[in-house]
């Protein structure tokens, strides 16, 4: 039942007849013992590069990823550090790494600057608490859990029933069911606070008016208790010696007063909150787990919309400290009204000004607490069907102990204007598959390890595949953040991460392609493709060493001094453009070049290494004479490649 109410914005329960705003970490690789020089470790390799002081984006990466996927985090703190000093553009993933590397040596200082950085770099990322629910409205919010059953319980009053708090073994909630003078504006008896026990076998009993001394003649709803239980507050009208006050449009505004219990256990000392006004209206208050923050509806002024939320400080003395806005990222140019903050310190609350179902909807705000305390954007996200309706849907409660929810619908197939409904929090959890093969060949990875771990490290679950090469995970959460680590003897670890779960049970899929860490070099390999190197390019019609390829150079002088009997020979290229003639003297000067900076800065014998120009006569693509290609295609071919002639 609503009720237009012209230039009231803000007069009282959102529903009614009112409508107010209303590793371990550790991967355990196998060491082994080669013998057999055939096998190459590529992070021996890049770690002798990096020693001998050459610098690059890619060679730190990958030094940092070896030690920080092993869980060596002092050593992954050196390398993700030099990484973070060449200022180039990165990816912040890394800075992520780098300050989780950096908080397990215990450096949380600098781990907490990093941590910032990775915030300002990137959105849909929870662990920088930024991340947003996509607004693919219809689709994402269709239905929440296909678990939830509604149970319209048994003691809703053809009146309007509403709200939900739980106190000691009483279920309190606000009812216009009972008798005596009607409120004007919906000629419905006014609302009264009103409570009823449930025994252990579900069944409620005992209804009853919750306190005489909290009930008037006026309106009570929307109540909270602290967790002591000392203390409570509830929505009111505003009244003085028991006349109802209005302001200066004639509008009689909601108002929070504070109740303590006294010593014989009856509620005493009931007093207007000191923000109250008689020119707006503030209501439908929420405290967190540790009774220290009070959240509220109102339209004080800066509000940004009818109505907005605030939150309050709960001082130790009792006291309350000055309302703050909760902000744009929360609060619209509509009504934002009856917030719930959970155990975990996730934020529920009812809104007109998000795209939902319809009327009021019901929408989440995933470590809400957290986030405010840092300083920290906000995802706010529709909680779906079956929760939310076409119709208007609040007062959201739940209590994750014993898993019970309830909240307030006048959807239809109710007992009266407004209903209150239960449901049991259910786990939503959902499935993960996926197999494990090499990348190059697709050949499946029998025995590969696979982990599950969750947005703090912590391993979930793990497996090791058998000879289908494929895993399954059973225990994922809905609407949570993963990372699947994959690993196997002789391949580098894999790491990929699920960024977001949806709100529905349904099986994933997540395949882990490795690529081998150790590779086996015989007569004939190219070492730029055994070791998955840079090319080393020239300029055109140049010969020099270029920055970039001198770091590709250190990698082949670590796999010459790691093997002092191998030969190899330095096969150069050119492109198609100038003559036959020109590229293949061209190509010679490039691959006595190469050789020399093997001898000269590399300290490799001449005798190991021998070379030949090949001119244009091996090109890589499609540019030969006549064909038109970009510079980039050209300069594919400008290369030089590195054969082993003798092990």
């Amino acid at each position: 039942m609503k009720i237009k109410l012209y230039n009231i914005l803000f007069t009282f329960l959102t529903i009614i007849a009112i409508n107010s705003y209303a590793q371990k970490g550790t991967l355990n690789r196998a060491t082994q013992d080669y013998n057999n020089f055939s096998y190459v470790k590529t992070t021996e390799i890049l770690l002798d590069v990096a020693n001998k002081g050459f610098k690059s984006v890619e060679l730190f990466q990958k030094l940092g990823n070896s030690f920080y996927f092993n869980n060596k985090m002092e050593d992954a703190a050196k390398w993700y550090g030099e990484l973070m000093k060449l200022e180039e553009n990165i990816d912040p993933e890394y800075y992520y790494r780098y300050a989780q590397a950096l908080k397990s040596i215990q450096n949380y200082s600098e781990s907490d600057k990093w941590i910032q950085k990775f915030a300002e770099s990137i959105e849909n990322d929870n662990r920088a608490n930024i991340f947003k629910t996509s607004r693919n409205y219809l689709k994402e919010i269709e239905l929440q859990s296909e678990d939830i059953e509604l149970v319209n319980l048994p003691f809703n009053s053809p009146q309007s029933d509403f709200g939900t708090a739980i106190y000691a073994s009483e279920f309190v909630f606000a009812s216009s069911r009972g008798a005596g003078k009607n409120y004007i504006w919906n000629n419905k008896p006014f609302l009264e606070l009103y409570s009823i026990s449930r025994a252990d076998d579900g069944t409620f009993e005992n209804l009853k008016k919750f306190n005489d001394v909290i009930n008037t003649k006026y309106h009570e709803s929307s109540v909270a208790f602290t967790p002591d239980g000392k203390s409570m507050y509830f929505t009111r009208n505003n009244f003085f010696k028991s006349r109802l006050k209005r302001d200066d449009e004639g509008v009689n505004r909601l108002q929070l007063y504070a109740a303590k219990k006294g010593a014989d256990a009856t509620w005493e000392a009931i007093k207007s909150v000191h923000f109250n006004d008689k020119s707006y209206s503030v209501a439908h208050p929420t405290i967190n787990s540790k009774g220290d923050k009070l959240i509220f509806a109102s339209d004080l002024p800066g509000t940004l919309g009818q109505s907005d939320l605030y939150v309050v400080d709960i001082n130790s003395d009792g006291t309350l400290g000055t309302p703050i806005n909760l902000g744009a990222s929360i609060n619209t140019e509509a009504q934002e009204t009856f917030p719930f903050i959970n155990e975990k310190g996730d934020l529920y609350f009812s809104s007109n000004g998000y795209t939902g179902l319809g009327g009021l909807d019901i929408y989440r705000i995933h470590d809400f607490e957290t986030n405010f305390k840092n300083d920290q954007s906000f995802s706010v996200e529709n909680i779906g069907k079956p929760i939310n309706s076409p119709n208007d849907d609040f007062a959201y409660y739940e209590n994750l102990n014993t898993k019970e929810g309830y909240f307030s619908s006048n959807r239809a197939g109710g007992q009266g204007d407004d209903d209150i409904y239960s449901f049991r929090v259910t786990d939503c959890t959902q499935k993960l598959a996926g197999k494990v093969f090499d990348e190059k060949s697709n050949e499946l990875l029998t025995g590969a390890k696979v982990m599950l771990l969750n947005n703090d490290g912590e391993i979930v679950a793990e497996q090791v595949v058998d000879d289908t090469a494929i895993y399954n995970f059973e225990t994922l959460r809905c609407d949570s953040q993963y990372l699947v680590r994959a690993s196997k003897d002789s391949y580098e670890t894999s790491e990929k991460r699920i960024v977001s779960t949806s709100k529905r049970k349904e099986q994933l899929q997540l395949d882990m392609p490795l690529v081998m860490e150790e590779v086996v070099i015989l007569e004939g390999t190219n070492l730029k493709d055994a070791f998955n190197l840079n090319p080393i390019y020239f300029d055109l019609n140049k010969s020099n060493i270029r920055p970039d390829a001198a770091i590709e150079l250190q990698k082949i002088v670590a796999v010459l001094n790691k093997y002092p009997t191998m030969k190899i020979e330095v096969r150069s290229h050119t492109d198609s453009r100038a003559s036959r003639a020109y590229n293949k003297a061209l190509s010679t000067k490039r691959s006595n070049a190469t050789i020399d900076y093997l001898v000269e800065v590399g300290n490799i014998n001449a005798d190991r290494l021998s070379g030949k120009g090949y001119g244009e006569s091996e090109l890589i693509n499609k540019c030969s004479d006549g064909v038109r290609c970009s510079k980039e295609e050209h300069q594919l071919n400008r290369r030089s490649d590195f054969i082993i002639v003798k092990m």
